[in-house]
């Protein structure tokens, strides 16, 4: 066999990013966004509530005390975690906080279905990977706040609006004139994205229940991908102040559902990636 007929071999990049086999799968099946020909069905928030007394939300919080302590710039916390407790993992931690000293965080295979907004604590991360994570269909808008964010790596085909098959934006609840801010601590994650709701996305002020409000806008973020953000803002004017979409999306926030028009699906629609990052949001 001649040495142009031989196959050519590429190394797994993320062969360090996978965790120890066992029994089972370490996600849960997702069927939220549609593949090949079949007909996209509406969308909407994973409802899932995490069990913070499962053995891997346990460890996890571990792990994010360790690497705080210890100030590591790479983070592959799943890689510690049997087959069983990956799966019991649908969220990170508040305490990501802590990791100011982050560089690279990878979530490879991830059963993620929310990253809190605390990732935008995270001021030195540059790369962000958490590819065939296929259950995260959304980012929190607080990741445009880190300034140094240039590479990552998402299974797009995954993302709410993605331009190869533009699957709508979950609905979001109209103006809640009746919440209360008890209300903003018990939420139902399949109707607001998130268990709770404390500080605004744009300002970063404390949100009065009844001022909440929620939307839809898509951001390149990093040097690659542009990603479906959800911004939870405690005004108008904090909406309003929100940066231009990334080109070949919607052109203004929006509140999601199927009625949302979209440019059309496709290679043609996909948009040119020398677009701006998008400004940090506003500090008070």
């Amino acid at each position: 066999m001649s040495e142009e007929s031989n196959p050519k071999v590429f190394s797994n990049r993320w062969a360090d990013a996978v965790g120890p086999s066992g029994q089972g799968s370490p996600r849960d099946h997702c069927g939220c966004i549609e593949n090949g020909s079949r007909t996209q069905l509406p969308t909407s928030f994973h409802p899932e509530r995490q069990d913070t007394t499962a053995p891997g939300w346990i460890r996890l919080l571990e792990l994010v005390e360790e690497a705080a302590a210890d100030g590591r710039e790479v983070f592959v916390p799943l890689v510690e975690l049997t087959t069983e407790q990956r799966r019991q993992v649908i969220t990170l931690p508040p305490t990501i906080a802590k990791l100011t000293s982050v560089k690279h965080l990878v979530l490879y295979g991830s059963n993620l279905v929310r990253i809190p907004p605390e990732i935008g604590a995270m001021k030195s991360l540059e790369e962000f990977s958490p590819y065939t994570s296929y259950r995260l269909h959304w980012f929190p808008y607080e990741l445009t706040r880190c300034p140094d964010l240039r590479r990552s790596t998402v299974s797009t085909r995954a993302l709410y609006g993605n331009y190869k098959r533009r699957p709508p934006f979950p609905p979001l609840p109209a103006t809640p004139t009746g919440l209360q801010d008890s209300d903003l601590e018990n939420l139902d994650p399949g109707v607001w994205g998130a268990a709770e709701v404390r500080t605004c996305g744009v300002c970063d002020r404390r949100i009065q229940g009844a001022n909440l409000r929620q939307v839809w806008i898509s951001l390149r973020t990093s040097g690659a991908d542009v990603l479906p953000l959800l911004v939870n803002a405690c005004s108008t004017a904090c909406v309003d102040a929100l940066p231009v979409p990334a080109d070949g999306y919607v052109q203004m926030p929006h509140t999601g559902g199927p009625s949302v028009s979209q440019p059309p699906a496709g290679p043609q629609s996909r948009p040119s990636v020398t677009s701006a990052a998008p400004t940090p949001p506003a500090t008070p």
